[in-house]
């Protein structure tokens, strides 16, 4: 059955790349709803905007929505791999401004948030995704892919300069709170001189060492250092479950990604939903069920360190 949260929960924070205050409330929505964001400071235009793949506006560091009357929500990836990650099928999400608010860089203070309100039924069955056939999209040495699998399954590989990342590979099936145990905690990350840059053109104005890993070389700058060995490529798949949950439905496939970012998966998504005969949508069982990622999940699986 689909699932919803039992009551409102609200965060309060800075926007990553503004800088700017920002209050988000998620609220309980019917079932078949879906995942809708509304923009509470917005008074004359259509104020809603659907978490779906085909109202993404293409941004290279974060995900942005958009609908038709250019009112749109950033940095929704976090919020949505809390959401999919947890088995909340459906909610409205008000804010009262264009970004989301990015906390500790992770999605644990929502995934925490979530799991602490607790969940509530609805005896509506769930809808999935099934990927029949690979589907796969290339940008330079990056891409992306997906295969038929029995449940979701996220590999994804990172290979970077800096010592303190380099090359890290990490696979994970979702399906049992695997992304609450594993995933969740894992904060964005960045180097040093790329932060400088941004903040001289006015771009990551909220980032900071606490809400962001920040490297230089083979030195982790923020404080505490990192939460896993592998924290960045933890982080990197907690981003393409966020942007797979923008296909509408859980996926039951195999996720690829090789060096790939946001705009990679988005497209990946629109690639897969051009061919009719790469998925199916079928209404979940029992079996299926237990196989998606958040069922059964509770607050004793939160990591320690979130």
């Amino acid at each position: 059955m689909q699932h919803t949260l039992k009551s409102s929960v609200t965060f309060t924070g800075v926007g990553l790349h503004s800088g700017k205050p920002v209050r988000m409330t998620v609220r309980p929505a019917s079932a078949d709803y879906g995942i809708w964001f509304k923009r509470t400071d917005v008074l004359f235009a259509d104020t809603l905007i659907p978490a779906r793949w085909d109202v993404v506006n293409q941004s290279p560091l974060c995900t942005r929505l958009e609908n038709a009357a250019g009112i749109s929500v950033s940095t929704v990836e976090h919020v949505m791999a809390a959401l999919a990650g947890c088995g909340i099928h459906n909610a409205l999400i008000e804010i009262d401004g264009p970004e989301v608010p990015i906390l500790d860089g992770s999605a644990a203070p929502f995934v925490r948030a979530f799991l602490i309100k607790g969940l509530t039924g609805q005896r509506i069955p769930v809808r999935v995704i099934e990927v029949l056939k690979p589907v796969e999209v290339r940008k330079g040495d990056a891409w992306a892919r997906l295969e038929p699998g029995r449940d979701l399954t996220i590999d994804f590989h990172i290979d970077f300069e800096d010592a303190a990342i380099g090359v890290q590979d990490k696979t994970l099936k979702m399906a049992n709170g695997s992304f609450v145990r594993e995933l969740c905690d894992s904060r964005t990350f960045c180097r040093k001189a790329d932060v400088d840059y941004m903040h001289a053109n006015g771009l990551a104005l909220g980032g900071t060492m606490e809400n962001a890993v920040v490297v230089e070389g083979d030195k982790v700058l923020s404080p505490g250092g990192l939460r896993h060995v592998d924290e960045p490529v933890r982080h990197k798949m907690l981003d393409a479950l966020g942007d797979l949950a923008l296909a509408g439905a859980p996926i039951l496939g195999r996720y690829i990604g090789y060096r790939a970012g946001h705009a990679l998966t988005n497209d990946l998504l629109k690639a897969l939903f051009a061919d009719p005969t790469a998925f199916r949508m079928v209404s979940c069982d029992t079996d299926m069920m237990a196989r998606l990622p958040g069922v059964g999940v509770h607050l004793g699986e939160m990591p320690a360190v979130a």
